[in-house]
């Protein structure tokens, strides 16, 4: 399917975003699963086929002609008498060493139809009728995963959902980004789980430990007992999970330190989701030497009068702002870091990593960004948020 044409095509994307089964083969546009009742009275399904006419290939124009072919037998009403208005030709036909069709049909409006989903809706409406007076169950929009079979994109199926909204344009400007997540105990599992449904060309994932039953209750989905007890190692159970949506997710089954650093080298950006200072300011400390953007994330939570309280950061930095990290990325042994606790809990997790990723995108020119901040902290007590290191015009 060329996905790149019907993304192009206002009348083909308006088609799939309603929900027909819509493949583009060589030179025609096949419309799966079209209920229709044939002489016995039983609903049966075919596929309508109309010739594409194309502006330069890669959108279409107004349809060459009114005839729609289809695979199928002849479609009839709810007495199963053939549907003879429509009838045009019943004779079989080989289009291409891929598609014979059965027959074909002449509706024609009087000005003749402007586009493609008029053409298709039209014989769709006409063929399918009497099959949804039967059952009104019965339809031809059926939503069906369309796979990404040509591999025209970084997914496994097509990202409808940005088609729908109209920001493919927008988001496709994370294409060609290799994207490192170092930590996936919890917000860095909830940073991928929103990386994989962005165009990104890579997501590399690093963590050295196991994936244990406590890791289930701050992680985005819900593992089996069966997956449990298979005792996998984080970064092979997040990249087989989300493999299912993204084709280029790389495991990296071991520890960001010193003897590694260079691996982040080839990285566009990097999250870092440790909870150990130390590694936090080794992996920071080299980011910001080499010039490549990161958000390292931190979650502080404490018990007070049998309450949770706290605060959830991001600090980010960029080749062009940096100078902020010393007083924000603390050593090992320091005092002055309420974020130290290790108290997780999902919906924090998940706040978390919407806040990074938010900031990775406000950096990528997806979202306004008028604060322009490089610190930002969620206090839970008060519901209030903090901006801090603004970058100033």
């Amino acid at each position: 399917m060329s996905q790149q044409l019907i993304n192009h095509s206002p009348d083909l994307k308006r088609l799939r975003d309603e929900g027909y089964e819509i493949e583009v083969r060589g030179g025609y546009l096949l419309i799966h699963h079209i209920p229709f009742v044939d002489q016995n009275k039983q609903i049966q399904y075919g596929v309508l086929v109309s010739t594409l006419t194309l502006i330069s290939n890669n959108r279409t124009t107004t349809p060459d002609n009114h005839v729609i072919h289809f695979i199928g037998d002849n479609p009839c009403g709810v007495d199963g008498t053939i549907i003879t208005a429509i009838q045009h030709n019943n004779a079989n036909s080989v289009l291409n060493h891929q598609i014979t069709v059965n027959r074909s049909f002449s509706n024609k409006p009087a000005a003749g139809y402007p586009n493609y989903y008029e053409k298709v809706k039209r014989y769709a409406d006409i063929i399918s009728a009497p099959a949804k007076y039967i059952n009104p169950s019965a339809t031809e929009k059926t939503f069906k995963v369309i796979a990404d079979s040509a591999n025209e994109t970084v997914f496994q199926y097509i990202d409808t959902n940005s088609s729908r909204a109209n920001i493919e344009i927008i988001n496709a400007k994370l294409e060609g980004q290799k994207i490192a997540i170092v930590g996936l105990g919890g917000t860095g599992a909830y940073i991928l789980d929103m990386v994989a449904k962005t165009p990104v060309k890579e997501i590399h994932l690093f963590d050295g430990d196991s994936f244990d039953q406590h890791n289930a209750f701050r992680s985005p989905g819900a593992a089996s007992m069966s997956d449990l007890d298979e005792n996998p190692r984080k970064a092979a159970y997040y990249q087989k999970l989300y493999s299912n949506m993204h084709k280029y997710v790389y495991v990296h089954d071991y520890y960001v330190n010193k003897q590694n650093l260079l691996e982040l080298d080839k990285m566009d950006y990097v999250f870092i989701c440790v909870d150990k200072n130390a590694a936090r300011k080794i992996i920071t400390d080299y980011l910001a030497s080499v010039g490549i953007p990161f958000s390292d994330v931190g979650l502080g939570v404490n018990v007070v009068d049998d309450k949770l309280t706290g605060a959830v950061r991001v600090t980010s930095a960029t080749r062009d702002k940096n100078d902020h990290l010393p007083l924000r990325i603390f050593a090992e042994d320091s005092d002055n870091n309420e974020y130290a606790t290790n108290i997780q809990i999902a919906e924090l997790n998940a706040l978390n990593a919407i806040f990074a990723v938010l900031k990775w995108k406000k950096l990528s020119g997806i979202y306004v960004d008028l604060e322009n901040e490089h610190h930002s902290s969620y206090a839970i007590s008060t519901s209030k948020i903090f901006n801090e290191d603004v970058v100033t015009a």
